[in-house]
Formats: structure tokens, C-alpha cells, sequence
């Protein structure tokens, strides 16, 4: 009996860790991440969470950049699924074929490691624009239908999303202007050619400081740490919005739970770590870890969320 255990058991040694299992021969060499282009804010993210990891698995973890879109996602939905080969993507990952048809299935193709981080968008208006409130805002769209512009990229990104649900949820009509250049789009919106952007932190935290644009909420359920004293659009009068981008670390579909597991535990205590949070925060996201149950269940909602948003609102790809 103790021979066939011990041959069932052999090259596939578990251990137990608290209440998870974990193959204890993982891993027995180096790993990659492989995200979007270097300078990307993935890329940063991946190069934090890669330098942690190194140190507690004991095997290095290189991060490998490739043009950002949907490569590396095709990159990694056809790799083994031995857990050597991770993804850290974006939101867009698992939006983006709402919008565009992709050679992988987001829930099919990928095993959920864990939620990395989360951003929030601000609410912000061009000075001249006579609101100072959210419900300001509503009532001055409401009065103007249509007159109103807001900038956006592309179809799928935090700043779109966010926009059409709060067109969904308050019933506005304020026109989309989609720019390709970030720095084009905020020109626009400094200059006031467009009123409004649901924008990310870092993109306009220098011109709220300058005065040249004014923040009247977080997209976030709860207040942000990032941009404090500024209120929740959900508090503001839209109850129950939320609008955040989020960064997830997958791996191929079908790799074993205990990798999955292990990879899971040790990208959290990463993620956790002060100085690792410290720095995301500098660069504009918030910390999450969370385990792949949680962000497997979370994709879900997102998907059928948006899918219904962008059906209601009749957008379809550009």
C-alpha cells in the first residue's frame, strides 16, 4: 500500500501551505511574464511583481515585452499550460473581444491567477464648464442634450467604459470624441474642445494641480487613497456606479490548481508588500491580490456587465 502512494506521489510531491496544496517541485526553473511594451504601466507592474517573485521562488522571473494588444494574450492562451508562462493584462483582455473578434476566449483560454491591481478613473470638466458637482453636471447635460463632448480612446479603454456607464446609469447624452494620441486627447481637453474625460490619475494630475481642469469624482465604489477628498460618482447622485480598470496576472487554461495555487500566494504576499504598494500607488493603481476564484467570478460579472452595456447602447467595433 505504502509503495503505491509513495509511486502515485513520485515526480508530483504536494505539500500543504495553511489550507492550500502546492507541487513542491514547482517550479525547478526560470518563469516569464510576458505583457505589453516596455515603459507600459504593465510592463512597470510586471517588473515589480517579476523582482518579488524572483525572491521567493528561488528561480529567476524574466519579463518578456511584446507590442501591446492582444500578442501577448495569443502568446500565452497557446503556451503549456505547466505555469512557466503567465499573463499580465489589462481589463481590455477580457472586454476587448466584446468589441473585436480575437483569435482566444478569455474565460477558455486562461486560468485566473490573481487580480493585481485596480485603477480608478477621475471625473474631470474643463473649468469653464458651469458645474462643480456631479449633479451639477447631469442637469447641464440634461439641459443640453448632445451638446456636450467628452474625449476618449479607444473603444474598450477605462476612460470609454466608464463614460458609457454613467450615460447608462443617468440617461445623458454626451457625444464620444475618440483621439489615438493620449497627449492629442489631452490637449483637447485642456484646451476645452471637449467639456469632460473620464481620465486615469496620472494623465491629469499635473493639470489639476494647475488649475486648467477641475475633478468632480471617482469612478470607484469606495473613496480613492489615490486622489483623496475627492468624492465617488456613486455618492454623488448615481447610486451603485463603479467603473475600474483592472491588471490580472493568468496563466494558459487547463494549468494544474496546485500551480495555479502556489502562483497565487506568492503574487499576493508580493502585491502586499508595502514598499510594492507604495510604488503602485506612486504610478496611479491600487493594490488587490485576491484569489483566482475571486478574479474568475469577477471577469464573469465584467463581461456580462459590458456585453450588455455596449447591446443597450448599440456600440460595436470601430
Amino acid at each position: 500500500m505504502l509503495k503505491r502512494i509513495a509511486a502515485t506521489l513520485s515526480g508530483a510531491t504536494l505539500m500543504l501551505a495553511g489550507s492550500v496544496v502546492y507541487c513542491q517541485d514547482f517550479p525547478n526553473r526560470p518563469l516569464r511574464i510576458v505583457t505589453d511594451a516596455a515603459g507600459s504601466g504593465n510592463d512597470f507592474a510586471a517588473r515589480l511583481i517579476a523582482q518579488g517573485l524572483t525572491a521567493s521562488l528561488g528561480h529567476r522571473v524574466i519579463v518578456e515585452n511584446r507590442p501591446s494588444g492582444v500578442i501577448p494574450r495569443e502568446i500565452v492562451a497557446k503556451a503549456p499550460p505547466d505555469g512557466y508562462t503567465m499573463l499580465l493584462a489589462a481589463s481590455a483582455m477580457w472586454i476587448g473581444p466584446l468589441l473585436q473578434k480575437t483569435s482566444y476566449d478569455p474565460i477558455t483560454d486562461f486560468s485566473p491567477i490573481t487580480l493585481t491591481s485596480g485603477t480608478p478613473n477621475i471625473l474631470v470638466v474643463h473649468p469653464s464648464l458651469p458645474v462643480k458637482s456631479v449633479k451639477e453636471l447631469i442637469a447641464l447635460a440634461k439641459a443640453r442634450p448632445g451638446e456636450l463632448n467628452y474625449s476618449s480612446g479607444s473603444l474598450g479603454s477605462t476612460p470609454h467604459l466608464a463614460a458609457e456607464l454613467f450615460k447608462s446609469m443617468t440617461g445623458v447624452n454626451i457625444v464620444r470624441i475618440s483621439y489615438s494620441s493620449a497627449s492629442v486627447r489631452m490637449t483637447s481637453l485642456v484646451s476645452g474642445e471637449v467639456q469632460l474625460e473620464f481620465a486615469t490619475g496620472g494623465s491629469v494630475a499635473q493639470y489639476l494641480k494647475m488649475g486648467k481642469l477641475r475633478a468632480l469624482a471617482v469612478t470607484s465604489a469606495q473613496p480613492s487613497p489615490l486622489i483623496p477628498g475627492v468624492p465617488t460618482i456613486a455618492a454623488s447622485g448615481v447610486p451603485g456606479y463603479e467603473s475600474v480598470g483592472m491588471t490580472g496576472m493568468l496563466a494558459p487554461a487547463k494549468t494544474p490548481g496546485t500551480i495555479i495555487s502556489r502562483l497565487s500566494h506568492e503574487i499576493v504576499r508580493v502585491v502586499n508588500q508595502p514598499d510594492v504598494k507604495q510604488k503602485f500607488a506612486d504610478s496611479g493603481v491600487e493594490a488587490i491580490g485576491n484569489s483566482p476564484e475571486e478574479f474568475a467570478a469577477k471577469m464573469k460579472l465584467e463581461i456580462a456587465r459590458w456585453s450588455k452595456i455596449f447591446k443597450d447602447a448599440g456600440i460595436r467595433a470601430e
